[in-house]
């Protein structure tokens, strides 16, 4: 029996009927794909499987891949947290510019994103002819690579943060400020049990939105076996090969790499979205501190 709650009529089409059809659209989008996939590897045995999915060029292609993603989100998370934060915090003039600028990623083609990082990257480009001086080579490279992720995920933690930025009270900073906590206290006491859930979805859209880049990242990454080619051209390569078996075993490594990093970086997520929900209602855990322990009173 379904829940009384869901029961309750609505704009929309009631519960059974919109349960089935977003069931049926995951199903058809989602589910099938990915299965059939699945299925298809299975024509392969696990000798040519395991050695398709390990051999050399595979394995540079995943350091490559993952690594990037994992510093372009990282870097991200950092500096996305202080644009989010001066977006919502500071009055400047140029400000509603600024806040458009973000989502500029979203609206420009990553092939066109690519292109014009290669050549501002270039050892003979506005930015890429200063770093050359300094011995440091970035297009055609796997630092390019990061570059160009780091430029088509920054909306990602951003836009997750900027709502949940604009939910903190000014005056929670000014009650931990005259407790006389320092800026580095009312940070990590105050502020980022709030925004840690929202902070860790939005690396974690930013990391998801990296893994699966194409477009911007073969214009600036030079595309070297061994050396900054990363896991999706290494797919296209096979299947231009028509070499499509081996293509999908890459795909299904990728595939079930991504689900447990998503589902281990969910799993903390959930941890520390109860962890923020019980000590918000009062049910924190006994060692939690109080607005003096924050400061550094006495109780």
């Amino acid at each position: 029996m379904f829940p009384a709650a869901a029961k309750r009529d609505g704009v929309l089409p009631g519960f059974r009927l919109g349960l089935g059809y977003t069931l049926t659209y995951l199903t058809l989008l989602v589910l099938i794909p990915l299965a059939g996939m699945i299925l298809f590897t299975g024509q392969m045995s696990w000798g040519d499987f395991w050695a398709t999915a390990s051999s050399e060029r595979a394995l540079a292609s995943y350091r490559v891949t993952f690594g990037a993603s994992l510093g372009a989100a990282t870097i991200n998370a950092l500096f996305g947290l202080i644009v989010a934060w001066v977006l919502v915090r500071y009055p400047f003039p140029g400000k509603r510019f600024v806040d458009a600028l973000v989502d500029l990623p979203f609206a420009l083609p990553t092939a066109v994103a690519g292109i014009t990082l290669a050549t501002l990257y270039a050892e003979n480009g506005w930015i890429g002819q200063h770093l050359a001086k300094l011995g440091i080579q970035v297009a055609f490279t796997p630092l390019g690579i990061v570059v160009a992720l780091i430029f088509v995920t920054l909306p990602f933690v951003v836009r997750t943060l900027q709502p949940v930025i604009e939910d903190i009270e000014a005056e929670v900073e000014e009650a931990a400020a005259t407790l006389g906590a320092t800026r580095w206290q009312t940070f990590t006491r105050v502020l980022l049990p709030g925004i840690f859930p929202a902070w860790l979805t939005g690396f974690t859209l930013a990391f998801s939105r990296a893994i699966g880049e194409f477009g911007s990242v073969i214009f600036i990454a030079g595309n070297m076996p061994l050396i900054s080619e990363i896991t999706p051209l290494l797919i296209i390569s096979k299947l231009e090969q028509y070499d499509i078996l081996g293509a999908t075993a890459l795909a299904v490594v990728m595939l079930v790499i991504s689900f447990v990093m998503l589902l281990v970086i969910n799993l903390l997520q959930w941890w520390a979205a109860n962890r923020h929900a019980k000590s918000r209602d009062g049910d924190a855990p006994a060692d939690a501190p109080d607005a003096l322990a924050i400061a550094g009173g006495q109780p």
